[in-house]
């Protein structure tokens, strides 16, 4: 069983936005749904939008991550666009007409849309072992928010729901295309958009800021649970891809279901542990996958973190900055060779069939 340290991103990754459901709750009742949501997206895009802004003012030959290109743009401003404007309005439209029992289920359909995005739109690979441990994690997801037999709630907020799912599995999508950049850059520009249109809407529907304590707290829970929940993420889809990612971070939801335990006292019944069983199931299919065959890699020239691997065997010139990791435009030469691999940043290649996939991945 290997733990890739894109496994650990991820992992982190949901752990933390897991945790921050649980604390967030405690500001029901005192701040609205989305002046909450704001002041998260806020907390999460000013604190990171500062440290970016201290770390990469200094000298650039220290700077180990690459700062997002003119190409990324589009990428960037469609991913913001859908998760974070998109997707919070239409959840929190379905809200007001959705039961929490059918809203609960319903937001499981991320991880799902998310996989078969990157899978069919986006042509990432996968095989057997996968799907069926994003079967399993989503199997976990919806056991864990079962509440009994769903409420009946009109159609079209149900329909809103699940279009917010499919928001953010684009989000999670194009985000991917930038993931090579600073990561820390990516989630400060999404918290500080989503943040202010978060807070606009909510103001403009006649919500009233809470006192500055409260709104600090929000804010530190949102660095936490979105912040770098969200810097984790895209260190995650740069080495793992989407789908695998997406199916990690999956396990948000039992993590804030565990956290709830201690913090709110809430008693976790026969679903928690069905649960976990499934989830656990899920992340050891994952875990255990086996991915290794001959692949071409196509001549690149892009800009990302990196230390001199066997991907990594190129020049320096004068300017470039010294050290490992680094981050300069640098050129990958044509090569062909077989080991483990990830569809990470450098390992997007197509599979000649399905039969050769599955036989090289199930073994």
């Amino acid at each position: 069983m290997k733990l890739d340290r894109g496994v650990l991103y991820a992992l982190g990754a949901a752990g933390l936005f897991g945790a921050s459901t649980p604390l967030a709750k405690l500001f029901v009742g005192r701040v609205e749904p989305v002046l909450l949501a704001g002041l998260l997206y806020l907390g999460s895009g000013l604190c990171l939008g500062a440290w970016w802004w201290f770390t990469s003012s200094g000298d650039e030959s220290t700077t180990t991550e690459a700062s997002l290109k003119r190409k990324d743009l589009p990428w960037l401003a469609g991913a913001v666009f859908f998760g974070g404007i998109v997707a919070p309005v239409l959840l929190m439209t379905g809200l007001v007409n959705t039961p929490g029992s059918t809203a609960s289920l319903l937001l499981n359909l991320e991880g799902v849309l998310t996989a078969v995005l990157a899978w069919f739109v986006f042509k990432e690979n996968f095989d057997r072992r996968i799907a069926l441990g994003m079967v399993a994690i989503t199997a976990g997801g919806i056991v864990l928010s079962w509440e009994g037999r769903p409420e009946s709630g009109l159609p079209w907020a149900s329909l809103t729901i699940a279009g917010a799912c499919l928001a953010w599995a684009i989000d999670n999508n194009l985000t991917r295309v930038v993931s090579g950049g600073d990561p820390v850059q990516i989630a400060a520009i999404k918290g500080l958009v989503a943040g202010s249109t978060n807070l606009a809407i909510a103001l403009a529907r006649g919500a009233e800021l809470p006192g500055p304590l409260t709104a600090l707290a929000a804010g530190v829970v949102g660095l936490l649970g979105y912040g770098l929940s969200l810097t984790f993420f895209v260190l995650a889809l740069r080495t793992l891809g989407t789908a695998r990612t997406g199916a990690y971070f999956s396990v948000a939801p039992f993590v804030g279901a565990a956290v709830s335990v201690p913090l709110l006292g809430d008693q976790p019944g026969f679903g928690f542990f069905v649960a976990a069983a499934l989830m656990g199931v899920g992340v050891w299919l994952h875990l255990t996958e086996e991915h290794a065959h001959e692949h071409d890699h196509e001549e690149m020239f892009h800009d990302h973190s990196h230390v001199h691997d066997e991907h990594h065997q190129h020049k320096h010139g004068p300017d470039d900055p010294p050290g490992e990791p680094h981050s300069h435009p640098h050129r990958h030469a044509p090569m062909r060779h077989s080991h483990p691999h990830y569809p990470d940043i450098h390992h997007r290649h197509d599979h000649a069939t399905p039969a050769r996939l599955t036989n090289e991945t199930d073994g």
